[in-house]
C-alpha cells in the first residue's frame, strides 16, 4: 500500500465517522435551554465512555494503517536490488531516516574456523617449502638460493607469530569480544602475509629446478636416495628392537612405528619413480617432474623417520648418563628438606611444604627403585627428578643448586619436541590446530630456556618444563587427530582399497602432506591427489595431480 493510497484510507475513515461523533455535553445542554414551542425533551446524560469509544477506534485504525505502510516500505527498501535506490536508515546506505547501520561484520565462531584452516595451510605451506628448498641445496650455490631461503625464513617467522596469538587465544585467561576479533583477524593477516610471499617466489623457484627440461636429472637423483635409504631403514627395525629388549615400552614409543612408516613412504616413492619413467618414455617431461617431486618428498620423510629412531636411541643414553648426578643431586636436597616434614620454617616460600616434600620424596623413591631394578626408561626418570628437584627447591627456598638440572631438563625437553615435530611433519595432512599451536609454543618456550640459561636459571628450568610438558601434549593431540583421520588408502584404488593408490602407499603420503586431496579439505576425500610443492597457498598445488599408480 502506498503512503497516498494510506492517507486516502485514512480520510476516508475519518469522513465516514465524523457525523457519528456524539455532540459535546455544553452543546447539549445549550439545545436543550434554546425556547421552542414544545415541552423541553428529557435528554439522558451521555456516557463518558461511550463517547470516546469512536474517536479511539479511528485514531487507532489510523495507527494500524501507519505502521502497515511503515513495516511493508522498510521491508520494500531493505530488498531492493536497485543500484541507487533509496530508503530509511541503513536499509538505504545512508541515504534516508536514521543512523547508517554498519556492514555486516563476520560472527566470532566462522573467524575462529577461518583462522584454522588458515593456520594449518599456512603451517604446511612452510613445511613443504623448507623440504623442498632442502633437496635443491646441494645442486645450487648459496647465492642462488637466498631469495627462497629468505622467503622461508620469513613465512616461518609469521607463522610463529600467528601460532603465538592462538596460544593466546587458548590460554586460560579470556578475552572479550573486541580482543578476540582482533587477534583473530592478527592470525589472519599474518598466515596471508607468508603464503604471499612464499607465492611470489614460486615460479622463480620453477625455474631454479627446471623440473621439466631436467626431469632426466633429478629422476636419477631421486632414485639414488630412494636405494641409499633402504639400508638405513634396517637399521632402524635393528635399532627399536634393541630399545625394546633394553628398556620399557614408553622408552620408544614416540618412535616405535617409524621404521614401518619410513617403509611406507619407501613403497610410494618406488612407485612415483617408476611412473616417472613411464612418463619420460612416453616423452612427457612435464608428467614425470609431478612424479619425481612426490618420490623426493617421500625419500625425504624416510630419512626423517629413520633419523628420529637413531636420535631418539642416542637421547636415551644419553639421559641414562645424566641421571646419576641429578638423582644425586635431588636426594641431596630431599635429605635437607626432611626436617621441614616436623616443622616448617617461618617465611617458607609455601605455607606449607610439606606435601610438596612428601611427593618429591615419593618420586625420587620411584625412580631409585626403577634404576635398582635395572629396566627403566631414562628419559622419564630424568625428567621426574628433575621436577623433584625443583620442587624441593621451592620447598626449602634455595636459589638453584650448585649443580643445576637445567641441562637435563633442557635434553629431556629437547628429545620430547624432537619427537613431537618429526610425528607433525610426517602426519601432517592428518594434524589439526592445536597440536600444530602446542608444538610451536613448546618450541618458544625451549627458545626461552635457552636464553636465559645463563642469567636466569630458575626462569629457564621452568621453561625448559614447560616446553616439554607442551610438546609432550601435541604429539597427543597429534595422535588423536591421524585416529580420527580415517583411512584414505582407497584414494584413487578399487573401492575395497586392495588395488591401485591405497597398496602404493598413497595414503600414507597423503597423511604426510606430501600429496594433497584434489579438494585441499585434507580429510581424504575426492578423487586424485595433487603434489604439494614450495610455494603458498595460492601456487602449492599448481604441479597436477598423480593418476591412480
Amino acid at each position: 500500500m502506498t503512503r497516498r493510497a494510506s492517507g486516502a484510507l485514512l480520510s476516508a475513515l475519518v469522513a465516514m465517522g465524523w457525523p457519528l461523533v456524539p455532540a459535546a455535553p455544553g452543546a447539549a445542554l445549550a439545545a436543550a435551554a434554546e425556547p421552542t414551542g414544545a415541552e423541553p425533551a428529557v435528554v439522558a446524560a451521555p456516557s463518558p465512555g461511550g463517547d470516546l469509544i469512536l474517536p479511539v477506534a479511528l485514531v487507532g485504525g489510523a495507527g494500524v494503517v501507519a505502521a502497515y505502510t511503515y513495516t511493508k516500505r522498510r521491508r520494500r527498501t531493505e530488498t531492493r536490488t536497485t543500484p541507487g535506490g533509496g530508503g530509511w536508515g541503513a536499509a538505504a546506505g545512508g541515504a534516508g531516516w536514521g543512523t547508517p547501520r554498519e556492514p555486516p561484520t563476520t560472527a566470532l565462531d566462522a573467524l575462529g574456523r577461518r583462522t584454522r584452516r588458515a593456520l594449518v595451510d599456512a603451517d604446511d605451506a612452510v613445511r613443504t617449502s623448507q623440504e623442498e628448498l632442502a633437496v635443491v641445496t646441494e645442486r645450487c650455490d648459496a647465492a642462488a638460493l637466498q631469495p627462497f631461503t629468505e622467503a622461508v625464513v620469513f613465512a616461518r617467522d609469521e607463522v610463529t607469530a600467528a601460532f603465538g596469538l592462538r596460544q593466546q587465544l587458548d590460554d586460560d585467561v579470556p578475552e572479550d569480544d573486541a580482543t578476540r576479533r582482533a587477534l583473530l583477524e592478527e592470525i589472519l593477516r599474518r598466515c596471508a602475509a607468508a603464503g604471499a610471499r612464499l607465492d611470489a617466489q614460486a615460479t622463480a623457484f620453477d625455474r631454479l629446478r627446471d623440473r621439466e627440461r631436467a626431469a632426466a636429472g633429478t629422476l636419477a637423483a631421486a632414485e639414488h636416495a630412494l636405494h641409499t635409504r633402504t639400508g638405513p631403514v634396517a637399521v632402524a627395525r635393528t635399532t627399536l628392537a634393541a630399545l625394546r629388549e633394553r628398556y620399557p615400552a614408553s622408552a620408544a614409543a614416540p618412535v616405535s612405528d617409524h621404521a614401518e612408516q619410513a617403509e611406507d613412504r619407501l613403497v610410494f616413492a618406488t612407485l612415483t619413480v617408476g611412473q616417472a619413467h613411464e612418463r619420460l618414455d612416453a616423452g612427457d617431461p612435464v608428467s614425470a617432474a609431478v612424479y619425481v617431486r612426490a618420490a623426493e618428498a617421500a625419500v625425504g620423510q624416510a630419512a626423517l623417520l629413520t633419523g628420529t629412531v637413531e636420535r631418539r636411541a642416542a637421547e636415551l643414553t644419553a639421559a641414562d648418563g645424566e641421571l646419576p648426578g641429578a638423582l644425586a643431586d635431588a636426594e641431596k636436597a630431599l635429605a635437607e628438606a626432611r626436617p621441614l616434614l616436623r616443622d616448617p620454617p617461618d617465611g617458607a616460600p609455601s605455607a606449607d611444604p610439606r606435601g610438596r616434600i612428601r611427593r618429591a620424596a615419593a618420586a625420587l623413591a620411584d625412580v631409585r627403585a626403577a634404576v635398582d631394578t635395572g629396566r627403566y626408561d631414562p628419559l622419564d626418570a630424568l625428567r621426574r627428578t628433575v621436577a623433584a628437584g625443583a620442587a624441593l627447591d621451592q620447598a626449602l627456598g634455595n636459589t638453584p643448586r650448585t649443580r643445576t638440572p637445567l641441562g637435563p631438563a633442557i635434553l629431556t625437553a629437547r628429545s620430547a619436541l624432537d619427537a613431537a615435530d618429526a610425528y607433525m611433519a610426517t602426519h601432517r595432512g592428518a594434524a589439526g590446530v592445536e597440536a600444530r599451536t602446542r608444538l610451536a609454543e613448546a618450541r618458544r618456550r625451549l627458545d626461552l630456556a635457552g636464553q636465559l640459561a645463563g642469567t636466569e636459571p630458575e626462569s629457564a628450568l621452568a621453561h625448559a618444563q614447560q616446553a616439554e610438558r607442551f610438546a609432550a601434549r601435541a604429539q597427543d593431540l597429534a595422535e588423536q587427530d591421524v585416529r580420527r583421520y580415517g583411512n584414505p588408502d582407497s584414494l584413487g584404488g578399487a573401492a575395497d582399497g586392495t588395488s591401485g593408490a591405497g597398496r602404493a602407499g598413497l595414503g600414507g603420503a597423503v597423511r604426510a602432506g606430501i600429496v594433497l586431496t584434489a579438494g585441499g579439505d585434507g580429510d581424504g576425500a575426492g578423487t586424485g591427489a595433487v603434489v604439494a610443492a614450495f610455494g603458498g597457498e595460492g601456487t602449492r598445488r599448481r604441479l597436477g595431480s598423480l593418476s591412480p599408480l
